[in-house]
């Protein structure tokens, strides 16, 4: 049974900007979950990224909706990466921080 994840990370760049710094930067923050993210796909929906990767051998799906003073993502993840959501919560929060610097 997979378990939802749902980060926010507050920012200061606007719509735009934040949509901006994710569009250069999503493969780079996808890279620093835990075991790496193999096999990437996104696609834009106005100011929501729907994505599906592979991470640690295991297919996850999400979204990522670019609001003006955040970004919230939200991710369904299975078996084991579930039993290290807060593990990866607080890695996406980390690195979405700098990546919206």
């Amino acid at each position: 049974m997979a378990k939802p994840l749902t980060v926010s990370i507050p920012h200061q760049l606007g719509v735009a900007g934040a949509r901006q710094r994710l569009e250069s930067g999503f493969a780079e923050l996808t890279s620093k979950l835990p075991g790496g993210a193999a096999k990437i796909d996104q696609r834009w929906e106005g100011d929501r990224l729907v994505f599906s990767a592979l991470v640690g051998g295991q297919d996850i799906r999400g979204t990522l909706d670019v609001l003006a003073e955040a970004v919230r993502i939200e991710i369904l993840l299975p078996g084991l990466l579930g039993m290290l959501a807060s593990k990866i919560g607080g890695r996406l929060k980390d690195e979405g921080q700098k990546l919206l610097k």
